[in-house]
């Protein structure tokens, strides 16, 4: 389901809108609340983040977000349980650190994809890093969705890009995740260097946080992520996040700014 969302985007000369969320935050109710109303204000794809009590790559917005929703009660199988009852219409990349999904059993990847997810993503399992776990996300019934850092050397990107299926998730700037104030100048030869290796597609995530920023990515990549902007307006209210979430669609749409 995610590449055919990409090849329809890809048709209308449109770029995607990735839109992260943790599971559970503020709390159960609104967090489907959000998930809905991500979708209908023009999400082409919902990361949906299993709360993690060590979340290393994260900011403090979704360390925040993550706190709250453990202290909530979420795991794992509540975060499964939330898409399923979201019953969502778009793709779902379930995002987690290793030890929640290592955790959870061996049928965990069919749990999820039975609950209505199609992808998962992995932020601490760099490729080459544990072979037999690699091989079972990668033979498993979700995408495998795999991240690269700016600092990647063109022959790993292109090692990352052969084990990943659905979208490569480029990070656009070293550091944790968080809501920032501009995009990096050297990002559109980053994305060049990526594309040139690598037929995925390739959408940007790490600091876009305005429609502006919405823009200046999608001049140069397939597609947009973003997760700390949201998280923070979520926390504020659901129709705050929905309404940023339709901004960043606009934006999109419109093209780069001329």
């Amino acid at each position: 389901m995610i590449t055919q969302r990409f090849d329809a985007l890809r048709a209308a000369g449109r770029r995607a809108l990735v839109c992260y969320a943790t599971a559970g935050h503020p709390d159960r109710a609104r967090s489907i609340a959000l998930l809905q109303g991500l979708a209908d204000a023009g999400a082409d794809v919902l990361e949906v983040g299993v709360p993690f009590s060590d979340p290393v790559a994260d900011g403090p917005i979704i360390q925040r977000s993550s706190q709250l929703a453990l202290a909530g009660g979420m795991t794992l199988d509540g975060a499964l349980s939330l898409i399923a009852d979201a019953k969502l219409s778009i793709p779902v990349v379930l995002f987690s650190y290793l030890n929640p999904l290592m955790s959870a059993g061996a049928d965990v990847l069919q749990r999820a994809r039975d609950a209505g997810a199609h992808g998962v993503l992995v932020t601490d399992l760099p490729v080459g890093s544990d072979a037999e776990r690699e091989t079972w996300f990668g033979t498993g019934p979700l995408d495998f969705v795999r991240l690269v850092a700016p600092t990647t050397p063109a022959s790993r990107m292109a090692e990352i890009a052969r084990h990943g299926k659905g979208f490569v998730y480029l990070i656009s700037r070293l550091g944790v995740t968080g809501v920032r104030d501009s995009m990096p100048d050297s990002l559109p030869a980053t994305v060049a260097q990526l594309r040139a290796v690598c037929s995925l597609p390739i959408c940007v995530g790490f600091g876009v946080s305005t429609p502006a920023h919405a823009r200046t990515v999608g001049a140069v990549a397939d597609g947009v992520v973003v997760g700390s902007a949201i998280v923070q307006a979520a926390e504020r209210s659901v129709d705050d996040a929905v309404d940023l979430v339709r901004s960043l669609r606009l934006a999109l749409d419109e093209g780069p700014a001329r």
